[in-house]
């Protein structure tokens, strides 16, 4: 009898591990007139947009040695602050007519300055800095090392990726993401975890959240994708990604990639421990098949309306509880730097 209390236990955390995964994942240049033509330095400028408590010491200067090792001038360094998490450096950078922005930082910093440069046409670099790093590992970014990833940002090829644009409840702006957006359980551990003990015990604060979550609710939603029928669902999370890929490799939307002109959607709705193992079953197996609680899609355009507000967020950054999402995808409006080749892991090499 300990025995099989000792199986169920590991089977649920297993369980809450790939769920919290999930929730951890999801945490114009045309006008501008350059700033120093009259220094008559006609080489390449790049722009990094840093979050500087994700960066260590050094980093400006090594990333600087990479620059003029490549033949590019010192990079434009542009730190965020709590009132401005990277929009108005990217207007800077963009003023300045630099040849590249690199956003250095976390999957917030990344959607910020993507948010600004989509569809400019001024291609994007990343240093990935933060826990997620979500998009880097999509695209095979190096996330060991910032000298590696600064030379794919300033040699890279160069990939045209989509946006997803969002207008949340009756916002006059849209926002954009570029992973996954959502509603539901996976917002409510990343709203739910205080911060304090994220500091003490590290990526376990998830684990933890995640497992007081378990016994959430399933709520009421409606779901319309282009013009077609709404469609009554109950549900713990409703998940819409540009990629499909969370931490450790695993794989919630195994038919997503980030330049294919659409967005991928799961419902996920178990009911009790059995419907939380069959969710992991179908992450760990990249099966769109298997149980009928956990439901895929794909669109262009998503409409998502809860009976009540639930919490959600935006590349993993909680944004509060909302009663409506209304998402579309923006087509190869992203320019962004990529290894050449690929490594072989890559989720979506392109």
């Amino acid at each position: 009898m300990i025995a099989e209390w000792v199986l169920v236990v590991l089977v649920v955390l297993a369980v809450v591990m790939a769920a919290t995964a999930l929730a951890v994942a999801l945490r114009g240049r045309s006008g501008a007139a350059p700033a120093e033509t009259a220094t008559g330095d006609d080489r390449p400028r790049a722009a990094v947009v840093v979050n500087p408590t994700k960066v260590a010491p050094g980093t400006r200067a090594e990333v600087t040695l990479v620059c003029v090792d490549l033949g590019w001038r010192d990079p434009l360094w542009l730190e965020t602050t709590v009132d401005d998490p990277g929009t108005g450096q990217t207007e800077e950078a963009l003023r300045q007519g630099v040849d590249l922005v690199i956003a250095c930082g976390g999957d917030g910093t990344v959607r910020t300055v993507a948010e600004v440069l989509a569809g400019t046409g001024t291609p994007m670099g990343l240093l990935p800095a933060g826990t997620g790093n979500l998009l880097a590992r999509t695209i095979g970014t190096p996330l060991n090392g910032i000298g590696a990833a600064t030379r794919v940002a300033l040699s890279g090829d160069e990939r045209k990726i989509d946006v997803g644009r969002i207008r949340v409840d009756e916002e006059p702006d849209d926002r954009v993401f570029l992973v996954m957006a959502g509603m539901g359980f996976d917002a409510a551990i990343m709203q739910n975890t205080p911060e304090a003990l994220k500091g003490r015990v590290g990526p376990l604060a998830y684990v933890i959240s995640g497992m007081r979550a378990l016994r959430g609710r399933r709520a009421h939603v409606q779901l319309r994708f282009d013009d077609g029928p709404r469609l009554d669902r109950r549900t713990r999370t409703v998940v819409v990604g540009n990629s499909g890929t969370l931490l450790g490799g695993l794989v919630l939307m195994p038919e997503a990639h980030i330049d294919d002109g659409q967005l991928d959607i799961v419902n996920l709705a178990p009911k009790g421990i059995p419907g939380w193992i069959a969710v992991a079953g179908r992450v760990i197996t990249r099966t769109r098949r298997g149980h009928a609680r956990v439901e895929h899609w794909q669109a262009r355009s998503i409409d998502i309306e809860a009976e009540s507000p639930q919490p959600s967020q935006l590349d993993g950054d909680p944004i509060g509880d909302v009663s409506r999402l209304r998402i579309r995808v923006e087509p190869s409006t992203l320019v962004m730097r990529v290894p050449v080749p690929p490594p072989s892991d890559t989720p979506d090499p392109g």
